[in-house]
């Protein structure tokens, strides 16, 4: 469906949110394949990166606010027997960095600083600070 077709209610706040993972300067979208989610892991391991949680809340009277949440992850050193196990879990689908923090890729995280929330995909804190400054109760 086009976003142009959606009509919330109007007295309804609209909230959208992505995440991105940066390993370095290189944006890791979220994977599509096991090839491109090994990829991903071994050039995540062993390593903290960056992960962006950007999130947009839009008010009943059209004001926008927008905010990003920037949270640093570390991956442990992970060997092959580790990738392959979960790459067969298949929680890498879809995931931004192809790891779910919320999940079993949970074992492997020796480091966080920032937005646990964000880095599972929609930063509370930063949201609701949004739509409070927008007016919602």
């Amino acid at each position: 469906m086009a976003l142009e077709k959606l009509r919330p209610e109007p007295d309804s706040y609209v909230i959208a949110a992505d995440t991105v993972v940066a390993a370095g300067r290189r944006i890791l979208p979220k994977t599509d394949s096991p090839e491109e989610a090994a990829r991903h892991l071994r050039l995540l391991s062993g390593r903290r990166h960056k992960v962006f949680s950007a999130v947009a809340v839009r008010a009943p009277d059209g004001r926008v606010a927008c905010r990003v949440a920037v949270s640093v992850v570390g991956l442990a050193r992970l060997d092959e027997p580790q990738i392959n196990a979960y790459l067969a879990s298949g929680e890498w689908r879809g995931k931004a960095g192809a790891y779910a923090l919320q999940g079993r890729a949970a074992a492997f995280i020796d480091f966080t600083a920032g937005s646990c929330s964000g880095v599972v995909g929609l930063p509370l804190h930063e949201t609701a600070a949004l739509l409070r400054g927008l007016g919602w109760r």
